[in-house]
């Protein structure tokens, strides 16, 4: 990570969205994320109807966080894979972690449902800043 630049950005973007497409795929954890978010079929069939602007937005937040990874990595020196994956974890243990903790905490979700979540979001990370180092 030299320089904060467009393309890997964009990158990292879409390869955070396709995860998501991927992770949260009815095959692999889309269903028990559904159970655990007291998401109804009917309500899944009704967001279908919004996803067009729901991947913009996924994919503008995915990148805003690549962003401000690219600056991170840039600060700390980050200029090989294995430096990207440290940044990955560290910034997803100290950002992302705590923050899904409050679903378990305040809204009484379950522990399976923060698993999900923050398992997505630890992967996500780490696929970005490996993006972003090559």
């Amino acid at each position: 990570m030299y320089e904060v630049t467009f393309w890997p950005i964009l990158a990292a973007g879409v390869a955070s969205v396709v995860l998501g497409f991927l992770w949260y795929h009815p095959r692999i954890f889309g269903t028990a994320w559904m159970r655990h978010a007291n998401v109804s079929p009917e309500a899944a069939e009704r967001g279908k109807k919004r996803m067009p602007l729901t991947v913009v937005v996924a994919l503008l937040a995915s990148m805003l966080i690549a962003y401000v990874m690219n600056h991170f990595g840039i600060a700390w020196g980050v200029f090989d894979v294995i430096g990207a994956v440290e940044l990955a974890f560290w910034t997803w243990v100290g950002f992302a972690a705590p923050v899904l903790l409050g679903a378990v905490l305040w809204e009484q979700k379950k522990f399976a449902y923060f698993a999900i979540n923050a398992g997505f979001w630890l992967v996500a990370f780490i696929l970005m800043a490996v993006i972003l180092v090559l």
